[in-house]
């Protein structure tokens, strides 16, 4: 049986900087590139000889479906996915498809996250253990949501929370600071924000949890909520590893 090759490419912010070498070689041997319509016009300039196929938000089934159908027909296929495929990304989802398509040889490929590329801004939040949570309630109920931030809160744990305000869920991250302050989050924990990661109009802001809760976000901004050692040193925000409790400064 020939087997043709579905890619799952993280193509991370959207740069061409921020492309891994690998990503750039899997986009370079696919015949199609494929995805949520925003993610393919930032890489469909880098090749501009291949051919697209683009859906909008709520299609990813159809996508996917595309995507998997194009490949087990013959042609090598890239599906990118912004920062990495495996987190929030449609790796998941079409590996779950997979055992339908018996053809099709797939190769996930990693990108780098917002959680990364944003913390680099920022300075380096997540330099101790972290939380990744998305407040978006498409696909998970809010209950799981809430209780999630309260597991972190009791964990002193760092944050990073994808998705954190739209039109619709324009409270959303009110409600997640509020759940934090009540598990015991300190108001004047050190927190930071990034919006437009690696991309044109780039912008952040270091501030206090209490602060952040009243802050007007969107989807393409990710947010880091500090631990309870988490510092603002110079501008940047900290979260020491321990190496002062182990060496002379």
């Amino acid at each position: 049986m020939t087997m043709n090759t579905l890619y799952i490419v993280g193509i991370g912010p959207g740069g061409e900087e921020f492309l891994t070498g690998q990503a750039r070689e899997a986009l370079e041997r696919a015949q199609v590139l494929c995805g949520y319509t925003v993610y393919v016009d930032l890489v469909a300039p880098l090749f501009p000889q291949k051919e697209t196929y683009a859906t909008p938000m709520k299609k990813e089934l159809d996508r996917c479906r595309w995507a998997m159908e194009t490949a087990q027909a013959g042609k090598d296929v890239a599906m990118v996915c912004s920062g990495d495929a495996g987190v929030y990304g449609m790796a998941g989802l079409l590996l779950q498809l997979s055992p339908q398509y018996p053809a099709v040889e797939i190769q996930v490929v990693a990108g780098v996250t917002a959680a990364l590329s944003g913390g680099a801004v920022l300075g380096a939040p997540l330099g101790h253990d972290f939380c990744v949570i998305s407040l978006s309630d498409l696909l998970t109920p809010w209950e799981v949501i809430e209780k999630r931030l309260r597991c972190a809160a009791r964990g002193d744990f760092c944050l990073c929370l994808y998705n954190p305000s739209s039109r619709k869920r324009a409270d959303y991250l009110e409600k997640a600071c509020d759940i934090l302050l009540a598990e015991g989050k300190s108001p004047d924990t050190v927190c930071g924000w990034v919006r437009n990661i690696g991309r044109e109009g780039q912008s952040a802001e270091l501030l206090s949890l209490k602060e952040l809760r009243n802050a007007k976000l969107d989807m393409f901004t990710t947010v880091f909520i500090g631990s309870s050692t988490t510092q603002e040193i110079s501008g940047r925000m900290v979260t020491p590893r321990g190496y002062e409790k182990k060496c002379e400064w």
